[in-house]
């Protein structure tokens, strides 16, 4: 049971960073320039990827292929600490997997480091507000709807990636794998660990606001 879980959190986590990482080199290669036609493309591929991924393997493992929601689903008691030390493991590797599978689609070099800049308060107050926003999604759709957990998820990110500037990581998992590829979805691995910092403390908030607002 257990190895089935994990071998869906890692399939997930690597078909979300192949979307990711795929879905931004190709909308930059076709948009001629044009950076909003690229995010848009990288958008709308990446809530396509995490509503199939959820839909389909959400059953098995719970669907998380993101350490901070594995960590809030610790910090609820809804996930065992040795499972969830597990799923984090699996779902980096995978990531970084995903991202070279990604790199080998479109011959590119596998091993490399992105050089994009992605710092600075604005930046890292969006991570946090995304982060926060996409627990209150799950946590509210699994109260509320839990058949509708896929598709809000995948609208959710789907728009923060227009109505944040740091066009929504909201994943330390996704953070650290497009830190290893110097391409539109890239970021410097010198600004990774901000980034993840401030996810981590979303999902505090959240462990405080959320129960709150959520829970008879």
């Amino acid at each position: 049971m257990m190895i089935r879980k994990l071998s869906a959190e890692a399939l997930g986590t690597a078909f979300l960073l192949i979307g990711v990482v795929g879905s931004g080199i190709m909308g930059e290669t076709l948009a001629g320039g044009n950076v909003a036609i690229a995010l848009l493309a990288n958008a709308i591929a990446t809530g396509c990827i995490l509503y199939v991924i959820i839909l389909t393997l959400g059953p098995i493992s719970g669907a998380h292929f993101n350490p901070a929601v594995t960590l809030a689903f610790l910090i609820r008691k809804e996930i065992t600490p040795g499972l969830a030390a597990a799923y984090v493991a699996v779902q980096i590797a995978a990531g970084l997997l995903g991202v070279w599978a990604a790199h080998l689609m479109f011959d590119l070099p596998i091993w490399q480091f992105s050089t994009t800049a992605r710092t600075g308060p604005a930046l890292w107050a969006s991570e946090l507000i995304a982060t926060f926003g996409l627990l209150l999604v799950i946590f509210g759709g699994l109260k509320a709807r839990p058949d509708a957990v896929p598709v809000l998820v995948a609208l959710y990110i789907t728009g923060a990636y227009w109505f944040t500037a740091s066009t929504s990581f909201a994943n330390p998992a996704v953070t650290i794998a497009r830190g290893l590829s110097d391409t539109f979805a890239g970021i410097n691995p010198a600004h990774i660990p901000a980034y993840i910092l401030v996810q981590i403390l979303a999902v505090l908030v959240a462990a405080i606001v959320l129960p709150r607002l959520l829970d008879d």
